[in-house]
């Protein structure tokens, strides 16, 4: 078996590989590559699939290092469907992929887009074990990468970047880093045995949760604030209005619950920006 810890022959392998897939986190960067593209106002099919081929291959690296290190170097996880070797070998195939496609971004847009989507990459290998130890870092690392895929995606359409790029970028940072708090809270007893600084264990668990909701009502005003300095459609509001229903459900839920509902409402509060940019119903 060249990946599988479990299973016999290419149905085994492939089904290893096909474990390290998760959809729940995997669809917001492609998303937000394709967003990005869409915020353009112009659409190359060919160079948006390019760029979301390489953020599929940066957060596939990520799933496959961090499953890698959780197993076989911390022992925090009771199995792995990938063997060591699989984990290495589908890390290299991950890879070539992500630098094959930023390399031909780079040749047919220009350097500034295989340098925009190059720290996609860096942030999930790094994700796990350097930068899921400490409270900035592992909050910012998969917000920072849905920002990085929206500046991405706008650039390889245009060759340039423009306000309303950088704009939508800041939010999804700033209200995505809210959610990650409430999603490490699950595993806030455990990771204060292990001495992981998440921002759970770093400020405890109602000051954390303090601070997610106020990080997620700060990407809504400046959603506002955008929208007020035209730099944004108006009827973004909508998006604002919907997650803001959300995230005021999920308050009263346990961060399981809670975490569900808010990744959730992050898909509905794409989505609707979405629209309120590519339509303008209004």
């Amino acid at each position: 078996m060249a990946f599988a810890r479990h299973g016999e022959g290419v149905g085994g392998d492939l089904s290893a590989l096909l474990s390290q897939v998760h959809p729940v986190f995997m669809l917001p960067p492609v998303a937000a590559s394709w967003f990005g593209s869409m915020l353009a106002g112009e659409f190359s099919l060919a160079l948006g699939a390019l760029h979301m081929t390489a953020i599929f291959a940066a957060v596939y690296t990520a799933h496959v290092k961090d499953g890698y290190v959780d197993f076989y170097r911390r022992g925090e996880d009771d199995d792995h469907p990938l063997s060591e070797a699989g984990c290495e070998r589908a890390l290299v195939g991950a890879t070539v992929l992500f630098f094959a496609c930023t390399l031909a971004l780079g040749v047919l847009v220009g350097p500034w887009a295989a340098l925009l989507t190059l720290p996609t990459w860096l942030i999930a290998y790094l994700h796990a074990p350097q930068l899921d130890t400490n409270p900035i870092t592992t909050t910012t690392g998969y917000p920072a990468g849905i920002a990085l895929a929206i500046l991405g995606g706008f650039y390889v359409q245009v060759g340039a970047l423009e306000p309303i790029a950088l704009a939508f970028a800041l939010v999804f940072l700033v209200l995505l880093s809210g959610v990650k708090v409430i999603d490490d809270q699950q595993d806030y007893a455990y990771d204060r045995s292990i001495e992981k600084r998440t921002v759970a264990v770093a400020l405890g668990p109602e000051r954390a949760r303090s601070t997610a909701y106020g990080l997620m009502a700060l990407g809504l005003a400046l959603v506002v604030g955008f929208a007020l300095l035209r730099v944004f459609p108006p009827e973004t509001a909508l998006a604002v209005v919907a997650f803001g229903v959300v995230a005021a459900i999920s308050r009263r839920a346990d961060s399981e619950l809670a975490t569900m509902l808010l990744v959730r409402g992050a898909y509905v509060f794409l989505a609707l920006l979405l629209a309120a940019v590519w339509f303008r119903p209004l």
